[in-house]
């Protein structure tokens, strides 16, 4: 017989957390091995229960899940964590994976869905409410790539138009009154910044952003 999946519910809200208790407990293949409002109970719970998968709501008094996920993340690397919540907030859930998270469903999910999930965590996939998962789909798509020359400081910006036209690393030094040498340690930092190998790839990669800006 197949060892049915260990689950601990938490949140701060008696009835909804009992609700859950209850749909899971309809599934042959779950148990339920603890249940608590606090995100301090439950870093306990998880240490002394190991059950594989934790249901955790974000907001919650003193811990909030994300802090509570994390911790039990780090104390207990095997339990899978499945944030429950009313929050669509995008940062909320980028935030949550970043604790440690496996998988981040909103509440109005039917009974049906939630056991799903829990048994989709528990074999260590990911998964996302669909309909945050096309949100973040159609941001990611809709964003601009980085601009790389956004990362300069206003100096490194000066002394990259100074490489543009053409000037060596001692008529730069010369022009803004520093050092050679302090010249060649900013050029180094410039062409980390930009992933390029050279001056004249900086040089060009300057060029092609004043063209595009103007």
């Amino acid at each position: 017989m197949t060892e049915r999946i260990r689950v601990l519910v938490v949140d701060d809200h008696p009835l909804f957390r009992q609700g859950v208790v209850h749909s899971l407990g309809t599934d042959p293949g779950l148990l339920v091995v603890g249940e608590t409002d606090s995100g301090e109970e439950a870093l306990k719970l998880a240490q002394e229960l190991l059950p594989d998968v934790v249901l955790l709501d974000i907001s919650m008094p003193g811990w909030n899940g994300l802090m509570t996920a994390e911790r039990i993340t780090t104390a207990c690397p095997v339990v899978n964590i499945v944030m429950l919540t009313v929050s669509e907030e995008k940062d909320k859930l980028i935030a949550a994976f970043k604790a440690g998270a496996r998988a981040y469903v909103l509440k109005g999910v039917s009974a049906r869905e939630l056991t799903q999930v829990v048994r989709t965590a528990a074999s260590g996939e990911v998964y996302v409410s669909p309909s945050l998962a096309a949100e973040m789909l159609v941001t990611l798509t809709q964003s601009k790539a980085p601009d790389p020359l956004q990362e300069l400081t206003d100096r490194e910006r000066e002394i990259l138009g100074l490489i543009g036209s053409g000037l060596t690393n001692r008529e730069i030094g010369e022009r803004i009154f520093l050092s050679e040498k302090t010249i060649k340690h900013y050029v180094t930092n410039i062409l980390q910044k930009l992933q390029v190998r050279s001056r004249v790839e900086a040089a060009l990669l300057a060029a092609q952003h004043k063209r595009t800006e103007r």
